[in-house]
C-alpha cells in the first residue's frame, strides 16, 4: 500500500484532500491565545501595582521616621513636609506612586501637647493622595 492510497482510504468520496485549516481550528486556536494573553495581562497590571504598592509603603515608612527624628531632636512636629527637606531629614519629598506628584501628599496635623502648650501643631504623619483601592482592598489614603 502506498501512502496516497491509505490516505485516500480515509476520504470520502467525491471531495479532495484538504491540506489547511478548518475555520473552527483557527477560531479554536485564537480563542486559547486571546485567553493566554489576558492571564498574562492581568498578571503583568497586578505585579506592576503590587511594585507600586511597595514604593509607596517605603515612602511612607521614610518620611514618618524623618518626622519622629524631627521631634525626637527639635522636640516639635515639622509645620511642613518642606521643612524636613531643608533640616536634611530627607533629601527630597517624594512623588506619590499612584498620583504622580509630590504635592499630593496629606499630612496630618498633631493635636495640641498638653505638656507643651506653647508648642505649635505640626505634621505628625502623612499618607497618600490617592483615593485608589489597594491589592488587599483598603485605600492607600487610609494607609
Amino acid at each position: 500500500m502506498s501512502g496516497s492510497y491509505v490516505g485516500a482510504a480515509f476520504r470520502r468520496p467525491g471531495r479532495k484532500a484538504s491540506h489547511g485549516f478548518t475555520l473552527i481550528e483557527l477560531l479554536v486556536v485564537m480563542s486559547l491565545l486571546v485567553i493566554l494573553a489576558s492571564i498574562g495581562l492581568m498578571t503583568y497590571s497586578t505585579s506592576i501595582r503590587s511594585g507600586k504598592e511597595a514604593v509607596l509603603k517605603t515612602d511612607l515608612f521614610q518620611m514618618r521616621e524623618a518626622i519622629d527624628q524631627h521631634y525626637a531632636d527639635k522636640s516639635k512636629y515639622p509645620l511642613t513636609l518642606q521643612d524636613l527637606v531643608s533640616a536634611g531629614y530627607l533629601r527630597k519629598i517624594p512623588e506619590d506612586p499612584f498620583t504622580g506628584s509630590a504635592e499630593t501628599w496629606q499630612t496630618v496635623m498633631s493635636e495640641p501637647d498638653p505638656n507643651n502648650p506653647t508648642a505649635e501643631p505640626g505634621i505628625s504623619d502623612v499618607k497618600s493622595g490617592s483615593e485608589e483601592i489597594a491589592l488587599d482592598g483598603t485605600k492607600y489614603n487610609e494607609w
